[in-house]
């Protein structure tokens, strides 16, 4: 039976390849509803996508160590910067292409933590919402208190391209190093749009485009350009960051220019200035290997666990084996469909387990949303 690799590998020619990409020309609405062949299922659910905010561990926790805060802020903005290739690139490297993963269901977590020099980093990551569908995640650093919170949902819509939209945001708390009080610094930070590119001959992988930011209650913020290859000129994957005093966007404290899947490199002042002198630092996601994931044996794993709930769809990937992939999926969506049924007759709803709905206007949003154009409401926490 044909691997992973080898059955996505013939994909490219094959008619059930063309006849996909003729459904998605034609599909009206949001694609995220679309159900995708077996050919191009990812093993990997998207819960299990919140782990790419900390694969560096070190760098997620390095700002709560920076007393001086435009320097930590602009630490905070590295970490950022670091955690896009295995977010946007990572499946794409291993696999040739980039491959829809699992549709999680409601109440599906994903649990695990990080061990390295900075200690115990744990991560907890729950299917708060299917429709629409929403994944919250939570990712705390035990020893400095660094602490990430979020969410995220898409929008996947087709015009020439598969683009999508990004929904949610997620909240940065840093310890301020040395204070007596015990006081934290927020950082609210948005997502970045993205679209398919290579659709068209069987090796789909992501590309960045437009804006994201990142704000802080320290009175600092962050813009993240992203750009990729034109038919004429530009680079794939291409980052231009810049941070700067909030609401003084020509007053540059610090700029970032590079490609994010391999390097970039951090100056002070504006771009205008670069030189060898202004160099301050820079990163290689080349060289700088992800710290592993601990995760419990899929044994040990609760039923609602990720890897556990997908095992033998996951199997059925890896062996290429898609007569039993699509038997094995279709087990586990009718399933939820005959759970949420029968919640419905009883006049009950799923209750969360880690994760509750801000019903009113979220205060992070409230104070910060405004500098970077967010609503005041729709957060989990």
């Amino acid at each position: 039976m044909a691997s992973q690799a080898e059955a996505q590998g013939s994909v490219a020619g094959s008619s059930s390849w063309t006849s996909f990409v003729k459904s998605i020309a034609s599909f009206n609405g949001d694609l995220s509803s679309l159900t995708a062949p077996p050919f191009i299922v990812s093993s990997t659910s998207l819960t299990e996508f919140s782990s790419y905010w900390c694969e560096h561990p070190s760098l997620f926790a390095a700002p709560a160590k920076e007393a001086d805060p435009a320097k930590r802020a602009l630490l905070v903005l590295k970490w950022f910067l670091s955690t896009l290739k295995q977010q946007y690139a990572g499946r794409s490297e291993q696999y040739g292409n980039e491959k829809k993963p699992l549709n999680p269901f409601l109440g599906e977590l994903f649990l695990g933590k990080w061990e390295d020099a900075v200690g115990t980093t744990e991560l907890i990551s729950e299917q708060v919402s299917h429709h629409p569908p929403a994944t919250a995640y939570s990712i705390n650093n035990l020893a400095t208190g660094v602490h990430l919170e979020g969410y995220n949902a898409q929008k996947a819509t087709f015009k020439s391209t598969i683009n999508i939209k990004q929904i949610g945001h997620a909240v940065l708390t840093v310890p301020i190093p040395g204070d007596a009080d015990k006081k934290t610094e927020t950082y609210l930070i948005t997502l970045p749009s993205l679209h398919i590119e290579g659709l068209l001959f069987g090796s789909p992988f992501i590309e960045l485009d437009g804006s994201s930011f990142i704000t802080s209650s320290s009175g600092f913020t962050a813009k993240i350009d992203y750009s990729g290859k034109g038919w004429l000129s530009g680079k794939k994957n291409t980052i231009s960051a810049v941070l700067y005093p909030t609401g003084r966007e020509k007053e540059v404290l610090y700029n970032i220019s590079g490609v994010w899947t391999k390097t970039f490199e951090i100056h002070s002042g504006p771009a205008k200035t670069n030189s060898s002198k202004t160099l301050v630092d820079s990163h290689d996601a080349t060289k700088v290997e992800p710290t592993g994931l601990v995760v419990a044996p899929v044994e040990r794993q609760h039923p609602l666990e990720s890897r556990r709930a997908w095992a033998k769809v996951a199997a059925a990937v890896a062996k290429g084996d898609m007569d039993t992939l699509s038997f094995e999926k279709s087990k586990i969506e009718n399933a939820q469909r005959e759970l949420r049924a029968k919640e419905r007759s009883e006049g009950r709803v799923w209750e969360r387990r880690y994760f509750s709905e801000f019903k009113g206007q979220d205060p992070v949003l409230e104070s910060l949303g405004t500098h970077v154009g967010l609503p005041l409401t729709g957060a989990w926490s």
